[in-house]
């Protein structure tokens, strides 16, 4: 049964992996495109030529002089939003259908009070990897109960249990973090480049013999600022979003270690009442 649950957890890891490479093409597409047909639509310039000055006030028409790094910004920014709300789907469906908090010390009262069936019909209820985990390590002390363990091999056979069913739940939550946590690097390196291109642009126009050119300096100048700004920003969203999943990932995996040492520490009652 195990080798079931590890080829389906296997299959279920190779398909993340194409949604996940699918979603970094889409998103650099749909960037290019939005850079390109909307920022760029002629009606957000003087003349209605892309090449030439924004309309007062334009921001879009801003943005696209922003240079040819913009679709990468934009296509960064949104994998953050995508993979946000990816994460934020498979986190809560973790978290089972009813409030944690609420699972936690029904379990906690079932199990304190030796009504191991009631706190596994409640796992049932609750579904999710938490309920998964702690689920295992309940069929487990029954197990060990029925044996006649001693403490310390309860102890043990228990948390390994609970251990295992956890390797098997918890990883997929961590999945695409570490695309999130990329993305906040990527953002800063991907904006700094937009900043030198638009400087040396910049500092070319300067560098013209005679008059320097001032609309090339204002390009580039601008160029560089908007690029700027928008690795900013999809770096600090980036680490939003990837704390606040640390965090949650963080608290499941509290509940589940909360619930294991109180069936430890029932199955330790139940020896020493034997005594």
């Amino acid at each position: 049964m195990a080798n079931n649950v590890k080829k389906e957890k296997s299959s279920n890891s190779n398909g993340g992996d194409i949604f996940s490479g699918l979603v970094i093409v889409a998103c650099i597409v749909v960037g290019w495109l939005v850079w390109k047909f909307v920022m760029g639509a002629p009606s957000n310039f003087e003349g209605g030529n892309p090449e030439g000055h924004p309309l007062p006030g334009n921001y879009l028409g801003m943005v696209y002089k922003g240079g040819a790094i913009v679709p990468v910004l934009m296509g960064l920014l949104l994998m953050v939003v995508v993979f946000s709300f990816e994460r934020f789907a498979v986190i809560s469906k973790a978290a089972g259908k009813g409030n944690l908090d609420a699972f936690m010390k029904k379990v906690q009262t079932s199990v304190n009070g030796g009504d191991i069936d009631g706190a596994i019909d409640a796992c049932d209820k609750q579904k999710g990897s938490v309920a998964n985990a702690i689920k295992a390590g309940l069929i487990k002390y029954n197990q060990v109960k029925a044996e006649g363990f001693s403490s310390e091999e309860a102890t043990e056979t228990i948390h390994k249990e609970i251990e295992e069913a956890t390797s098997l739940e918890m990883p997929m939550l961590e999945k695409n973090l570490t695309i999130l946590s990329t993305l906040v690097s990527l953002g800063t390196l991907a904006g700094l480049l937009g900043t030198v291109t638009g400087m040396i642009k910049a500092f070319g126009a300067l560098a013209t013999s005679g008059t320097p050119d001032q609309a090339m300096l204002a390009n580039g100048i601008s160029e560089a600022l908007i690029n700027t700004a928008t690795g900013i920003s999809t770096s600090a969203l980036a680490i939003v979003v990837y704390n606040f999943f640390t965090s949650k990932i963080d608290t499941l995996t509290y509940s589940i270690d909360e619930a294991a040492n109180s069936i430890v520490n029932t199955y330790r009652r139940f020896k020493g009442s034997l005594k």
